[in-house]
Parts: structure tokens; sequence; C-alpha cells
């Protein structure tokens, strides 16, 4: 069985294919296929408040490449789910309707609650029961942070700060005392937290840290690794540090909140599991066609 899942961030969308793996009573999805495009929609939509015409016929034309990846590859079922910028932007709901028109496929806008859901149910497997964790996913529009008491989540948050706002500058002023005021008032003083950190841009900069251990990286080679990138001109990360290009101008302003959000936690490491809303989406994906086989 193969089944894929779709997801249009506020920076890039992305596809990705997984074979269903069946180990006794214990289910897996191995990467087949996957595919990132930077359709940047929050730089339209935190600018003018809605999708332009250009980037409605950019998200057309890579729904119709990724449906012929999938038809090459005989899915079984798949899912697409939009954030932060679809979900914001004033006709929105009208390219949901046109793309279902022109192209048979829907597209879910999905609220930044149920996107950290969808994460949280993937990234479960990394926690231990006897621990305090901050879970910190930034996208190109939104921040989900969560906590949770080993497995169980106690409290979450959604706020509206992300790498392509902040890139534009269109993050509200008291969005930074809000983010800092909700982790002091929520985690208890003298709690030893770990952060764990979710999305491209955090994944990117964990890569680059060298000497890790234990696939943990501290606050402080977070830090340096930050202000190292930050020497370079944007040229120059792309050539010299081979970043893409819509990754080398928002890893900054991303790790800036990863930083700050650690600081006010008082986290001193991080663990970085390679998951995301894409894997959530894969579970999601494979719950719905069970269910549907049991009825």
């Amino acid at each position: 069985m193969k089944i894929a899942a779709i997801d249009i961030g506020s920076n890039a969308a992305r596809m990705q294919i997984s074979s269903v793996l069946h180990d006794k009573n214990k289910i897996s999805f191995k990467k087949v296929e996957y595919v990132r495009f930077a359709l940047r929609l929050g730089m339209d939509v935190f600018n003018t408040g809605k999708i332009s015409y250009e980037s409605e016929a950019r998200i057309k034309k890579l729904l119709m490449a990724y449906r012929l990846l999938m038809e090459l590859h005989e899915v079984d079922a798949y899912m697409i789910c939009a954030t932060s910028a679809m979900r914001e932007a004033e006709n929105g709901i009208n390219i949901v309707e046109r793309v279902r028109n022109e192209l048979g496929m829907e597209i879910h806008l999905i609220e930044g609650e149920k996107e950290a859901e969808l994460i949280n149910d993937v990234i479960k497997v990394v926690l231990e029961n006897d621990k305090t964790y901050l879970h910190i996913d930034v996208g190109g529009g939104s921040t989900e942070l969560n906590i949770y008491k080993g497995r169980t989540k106690i409290a979450a948050r959604s706020f509206k700060i992300g790498s392509v706002r902040l890139l534009e500058h269109k993050e509200a002023p008291d969005v930074w005392n809000k983010m800092k005021a909700w982790i002091e008032d929520t985690i208890p003083t003298h709690e030893n937290v770990i952060a764990v950190g979710t999305g491209g841009n955090i994944s990117k900069l964990f890569n680059m840290i060298e000497h890790k251990t234990q696939g943990r990286a501290t606050l402080r080679e977070l830090q340096q690794k930050r202000d190292y990138i930050n020497k370079f001109s944007l040229e120059d990360r792309i050539n010299l540090l081979q970043l893409n290009a819509d990754r080398a101008d928002v890893i900054v302003p991303a790790s800036d909140i990863y930083i700050s959000v650690m600081k006010w936690a008082d986290a001193h490491e991080i663990i970085v599991p390679d998951l995301g809303l894409k894997d959530g989406i894969l579970l999601l994906v494979y719950e719905t066609l069970m269910e549907e086989e049991q009825h």
C-alpha cells in the first residue's frame, strides 16, 4: 500500500509518498518520494491579504505535477492540507473551490490547533515518560508551542509568528511578549525542560551543527550556528553555505524564534526528530483508510 501527504505551507509545499510497512502489529511508513517546492504564499498573504493570480497558477501546476507522481506510484490515498498563509488569505476558500472544480483535488484548510495535533500524533514516539518537553514548531506564518509531561500534552498555543511573517515584518508588535508570557505562565519554574524542534529551518540548522551528542544540540550551539549564518550575505548563504534560496533568507528569523522560546523556557537542549506535519498527515490518511475498510 502507498499513501501520500501534501503540506502547503506559507514558505514551501511538500509532498511525501510512503509505503506502508507491517511488522507484526506495528506499522511504519517508508519514504519512496519527496518533493519540495518554494511556493512562498506567505509573501503574498502577509503583505496584501490574498494570494496573487500568479501564485494560484503555480499552486495548480504544482498539484498537477504531484498528481502525476502519485499516479505513477499508484498511490492508494492522499490528503492535502494548507496552513497559515492559505488559511488567512481572503481568497483562500475561492482557490480551494477552483482547485476542487478544475483538478478534482480537495485542499483542507487547517487551523493552527489541528496542525499542532497532527504533528503531535507522530512526535510522541520520541518522548520519554518521566520528562517535561516543550515542542516548538515554526512554520512560515505561525508557531505552535506544545508542552508535554512525558507523552501527555498538558498545554498548547498557536502564535501568529513565523519565518516568512518575520522576514516581511508582518508580525504583531506584541506577539513576542505574548509568547514569553505564555511560556512563563505555563511552565513551572525550576522545571527541567527539553525542547523538541520541528520544521524545515530547525532541521537545517541542526544538521549544520558539527559534533552533536546523541542527536541533541545545546542552546549555545544553536546560537553559535545562527550567528555564523547571519555573518554571510544572502548570496554567500546560497553559494558558500549551499542553502536553498528560499531557506537562506528565512533561516535566521526562524532560528530567532526557536532560540527565544528555549531561553524563556530555560531549556538548554533540543531534540530535532525528522518528523513534521507531512508525517502527521500520512498517519491520518492511513487511519482513515483503515476505518473505511472496517466499514
